[in-house]
């Protein structure tokens, strides 16, 4: 039937009129964003019996809600919807009476007299395939044979903590692994696997080395690869742009549809870790989402979870498109609540924040505390810095500068990396292991795990123009990590004239000056045999012939692979190393007279509980042979030509020492 031109006309004014009536009528519950309600429950999400379902999210000035139940994690047809009751805290809930462990479901907001697209659950703890929907899981069927009795390696105090930061696809990937889950969540958890030289790969590999805890690249669901396509038709990403905070991510599970197999994959290798007497910490990315506007937090409750211009646009610390307003209640909230629940539910035992500048400091500060009353050895570190300017005062932010506000929490220190290469965007720039001078007192500031000392002349630090750790362990020194270049394809960039050996040399005493510094050492996994990724600076979405680990560099470097081995040891052994306090570094640590890209000094271990009475750390930054004058006395060679003995490398009465080229020594009064 054909509808006549007069009644068309007529039919879309009503149309039309109906709508603008039905907009002007609308009447906001809240005129401003300060005014909504704060709910403090920790129950947004679902929450499953058998016997029913209870869903809830947040969503103050909607009009309506409701939840749609779905059988697939696609496009499939909705199995049943269920309109949701609003409180005066702003919450929609309703209680579904059936058993619904598997299904998959979604919340939709009505603003404006219109119904907006569905959502994910911003709470999700499970989904189907890129995050598309959210899944209801009886949680008790997700946990691996000996969950329950999982438990946090022993940790004594922070000083202790060694980190090796690693990528879950990189580190398995590569054909020379011998790892069979390769890139996956199973792989990490694999043991007794080997390289075709023979030996140690994947997590043995990890515990030959002696480090403490394994800092995890974004392992919660991210948008960046469509886990619909096969695995060889995927991209690779680090995962920095995060879509659902509280998920693992699917590509790295062997199934992404069920969530119950990432969930159950990931305990699986969180326990493999913790059997192998490693501990886990999370790279979470609460600065950000992965969408601009595409995010469940927006279409839920637009402008709320992020900052914005004076043009009204949303602002852009992070260079991602956007930044989340940290300082906000809710905000604050479901960070808190996010960290918990990972670290009770996953057993998780640290967070790595990524641009923790864009985040407050009462937000961090609360981060800390939260997270000590789960376990109080639970360790909290971030970016000190944002990657532009935001809305946020400065004063506000959880900045290096800032530091001395955070109560345990560490600060990565760019003037102790910059300074032994060079700066970080300037890959030709050479520094102190390559040769160049003036750069000793950033180096001596990372020595001193960048808290106050007499010896430092602050005004020739490259950065920081004053001490700004409480305490030595609230510093991370490091030299490279997966941002920009590796060390070695930094070194060869940056001296081309170098030889093999003299690069060696030189990531040999990058990676010496970070293991024996005051604070917490941060290690770039594969650095420890010269990694490289064929002088690729930004390789976040780079394919695995430039991310994976090559498995037979650990057989070319050797050498250099036994003797991060061996500083490591020595420093668990030789608490001289991990000072606990400011006045311990400042009262037992001095530094000798030294020029020409130099730096020694003198630690009095025996008043700091060490076997070694005095121990004398001289690095020289040269090409050629250097004199350095230390105290008179009977000392032993313990490191020397980058090889560790504390019997057989030699001794020396004090006064002048010689220092080879591009090298480390220490000599200690036993």
């Amino acid at each position: 039937m054909k509808i006549k031109p007069i009644y068309f006309l007529f039919l879309i004014f009503t149309i039309f009129s109906c709508d603008m009536d039905d907009n002007a009528e609308v009447k906001l519950r809240y005129e401003k964003i300060e005014d909504y309600p704060v709910y403090d429950g920790d129950d947004l999400g679902f929450h499953f019996s058998p016997e029913k379902t209870t869903f809830k999210f947040w969503s103050p000035n909607a009009q309506d809600g409701r939840v749609f139940i779905y059988d697939k994690d696609d496009n499939s047809s909705i199995v049943s919807s269920h309109k949701m009751k609003l409180d005066d805290t702003g919450v929609w809930s309703v209680t579904v009476k059936e058993n619904l462990d598997g299904k998959y479901y979604a919340f939709q907001v009505k603003r404006y007299n219109d119904w907006k697209n569905e959502s994910p659950d911003p709470y999700s703890v499970a989904c189907g395939r890129n995050g598309h929907r959210s899944q209801v899981l009886d949680f008790s069927k997700t946990n691996p044979v000996g969950w329950e009795n999982d438990q946090r390696p022993p940790l004594a105090q922070p000083n202790d903590i060694i980190l090796y930061e690693l990528h879950v696809r990189d580190m398995s990937i590569s054909e020379n692994s011998g790892i069979q889950q390769k890139g996956n969540f199973l792989g990490l958890a694999e043991l007794g696997t080997l390289s075709p030289d023979g030996l140690s790969t994947g997590i043995d590999h990890i515990k030959e080395l002696g480090v403490t805890h394994v800092h995890l690249l974004p392992v919660f669901d991210f948008r960046s690869i469509d886990e619909k396509k096969p695995e060889a038709e995927r991209k690779y990403n680090w995962g920095y742009d995060p879509h659902l905070y509280n998920v693992p991510e699917g590509t790295y599970a062997t199934d992404a549809i069920d969530g119950a197999v990432r969930i159950r994959e990931f305990k699986t290798m969180v326990k493999a870790f913790h059997d192998a007497g490693i501990r886990v910490i999370m790279d979470v990315v609460y600065n950000h989402t992965g969408s601009k506007n595409r995010n469940p937090f927006d279409r839920l409750v637009p402008r709320y979870y992020f900052r914005y211009d004076e043009e009204g646009n949303k602002s852009n610390a992070s260079a991602c498109g956007n930044e989340t307003a940290s300082e906000r209640p809710m905000v604050r909230n479901f960070i808190l609540q996010s960290v918990k629940y990972w670290a009770e539910e996953y057993h998780i035992d640290g967070f790595r924040f990524d641009l923790m500048g864009i985040h407050d400091i009462e937000t961090m500060n609360l981060v800390s505390k939260t997270l000590n009353k789960v376990d109080p050895s639970i360790f909290v570190y971030g970016e000190g810095w944002n990657a532009g300017e935001s809305p946020l005062a400065e004063k506000n932010r959880a900045i290096k500068s800032n530091a001395t506000q955070l109560d345990q929490v560490a600060v990565f220190s760019d003037d102790i990396r910059d300074g032994l290469k060079g700066h970080v965007f300037t890959p030709d720039a050479k520094a102190f292991i390559s040769g160049k001078k003036e750069l000793e007192e950033s180096i001596k500031f990372g020595i001193v795990g960048a808290t106050p000392h007499p010896s430092i002349d602050y005004s020739k630090v490259n950065y920081s123009k004053a001490p700004w750790a409480n305490q030595p362990a609230q510093c991370i020194n490091y030299v490279s990590c997966h941002d920009n270049n590796t060390l070695y394809d930094r070194l060869t960039i940056s001296c081309p004239e170098a030889t093999e050996e003299e690069k060696e040399k030189m990531g040999r005493l990058a990676l010496g000056i970070v293991l024996t510094s005051q604070g917490v050492p941060f290690l770039h996994a594969g650095s420890e045999f010269l990694r490289t990724k064929n002088g690729v600076e930004n390789s976040y979405e780079s394919p695995d012939s430039i991310n994976s680990i090559d498995w037979s560099r650990k057989n070319q470097y050797l050498s250099t692979v036994q003797f991060v081995k061996d500083l490591i040891k020595m420093r668990k052994a030789h608490p001289a190393f991990k000072m606990k306090t400011q006045n311990d570094v400042t009262d037992n640590l001095s530094f000798l007279h030294s020029k020409n890209n130099t730096i020694a000094y003198q630690i009095i271990g025996e008043n700091v509980g060490d076997q070694w009475k005095k121990i004398v750390v001289i690095l020289n930054g040269n090409k050629n042979k250097q004199n350095v004058q230390i105290p008179k006395g009977n000392w032993t060679y313990v490191l020397k030509n980058g090889k560790y003995d504390e019997e057989n490398l030699g001794k020396s009465s004090g006064g002048r020492v010689k220092v080879d080229g591009i090298d480390m020594i220490i000599l200690v009064q036993k």
